[in-house]
């Protein structure tokens, strides 16, 4: 990368780091900085087809295989039974038309463009490959995501420290490959386009796959990127009337229902088990993401295409802010994530202003997802 390029991006990533350093903690900033260097500044998902992490967790292994925890236990049962198969369960066959006048796979409503006047004097066609690519987008960022959980659904196999947790996660590792699997056949297949990793979900994972804590992995992936993704799955499920789309969501959603519970099962009980400083350090840490992964659905990439040469990136920032498909995300996303935080312990008096400040703790009390069914996510029952 050019040294122009490497500072154009810096002074485009300063803002995000400053509001990503919320918290005060300079541990958890320290350990965040290398992750948005890699991700923002130099940006190595989008500089080369590949990327190399190092991971220094321990594998550990348990030569008394003790089955000691009934919950975990029922949960590994659950998803033996629950395993579907993209060639025999999705009809492939499905004509897709991504930029048919019918607006099946998407409202044009739920573009965060959808009111301005440029978009509306564009011609049908023009708006229509606008919704493909919003549509691509969003799947893009499902399918990096995937990825992310499949390695770290590997890595907390290994490195967790019961036997009943390595039994579901090896479930989880298939479950995760299977998303890959379908979020690519989509995009390569039905939308025909298939968008970058979003610097801010690079950071996210960078972070969590080179941290060799693997409760640290749990928080990130289980309860933050994983309880994130189960919200936009959902919302995205009730948007759509592509069947394909619609039935590969549903099928998405039920297992990812499970991996967030198997964060809060987990977690629940280690956390409790750390000193204050460690508690702290963590809730902390999960504030940080919280606000990365918020960034994320600014859809850079997207704008990069379509509205970089005419809008500023802080308009386009204002706009995402105010559109009823950011406000969506928010509400569903969050109200996912925030009873979770706070049934595992990392939503205390010390933390709360900041998710208040942010108008996140009217999620507070909404069902965890432990009180949540496949049926709840996927109607959108609260």
């Amino acid at each position: 990368m050019s040294f122009a390029r490497t500072l154009s991006n810096l002074a485009t990533t300063l803002p995000l780091v400053r509001d990503a350093s919320a918290s005060g903690n300079m541990k958890v900033l320290k350990s965040l900085l290398g992750p948005a260097w890699r991700g923002m500044v130099v940006q190595e998902a989008k500089a080369q087809p590949t990327t190399d992490m190092p991971s220094g967790h321990l594998t550990h292994f348990d030569w008394q295989y003790v089955r000691d925890r009934p919950a975990l236990a029922r949960l590994f049962d659950a998803a033996k039974s629950s395993q579907w198969h993209a060639d025999r369960d999705l009809d492939w066959s499905t004509s897709v038309d991504p930029v048919a006048a019918d607006p099946a796979l998407l409202p044009m409503g739920f573009l965060p463009t959808s009111t301005l006047p440029s978009f509306q004097a564009l011609p049908f066609a023009q708006q229509a490959e606008q919704r493909r690519g919003i549509t691509a987008w969003l799947l893009s960022q499902f399918l990096h995501g995937e990825q992310g959980a499949l390695f770290a659904a590997c890595q907390v196999t290994e490195a967790v420290p019961w036997m009943d947790g390595k039994l579901y996660g090896s479930t989880q590792v298939m479950d995760e490959g299977r998303h890959v699997e379908v979020f690519h056949r989509y995009l390569t297949q039905k939308l025909e386009k298939r968008y970058e990793i979003n610097d801010n979900l690079y950071v996210v994972i960078d972070a969590l796959m080179r941290d060799a804590r693997w409760d640290m992995k749990f928080l990130g992936m289980q309860i933050m990127i994983e309880g994130l993704a189960l919200g936009a799955f959902g919302m995205l499920q009730q948007q759509t009337r592509e069947p394909l789309l619609k039935k590969l969501l549903t099928y998405v959603i039920t297992d990812e229902a499970r991996h967030v519970h198997y964060g809060v099962l987990a977690l629940s009980e280690y956390l409790a088990q750390l000193t204050e400083k460690e508690r702290q350090e963590r809730e902390d840490w999960a504030f940080e993401v919280s606000l990365f992964l918020r960034n994320r659905f600014f859809a850079h990439e997207f704008y990069d295409e379509y509205y970089g040469a005419s809008m500023s990136r802080r308009a386009w920032d204002e706009l995402v802010l105010q559109s009823e498909m950011m406000g969506l995300f928010r509400r569903t996303m969050f109200k996912r994530v925030v009873p979770n935080l706070r049934r595992i312990g990392l939503l205390s008096d010390r933390i709360r202003p900041k998710y208040a400040a942010l108008g996140l703790l009217e999620f507070e009390h909404g069902r965890d997802a432990t009180q949540l069914s496949a049926d709840d996510v996927v109607t959108g029952r609260d």
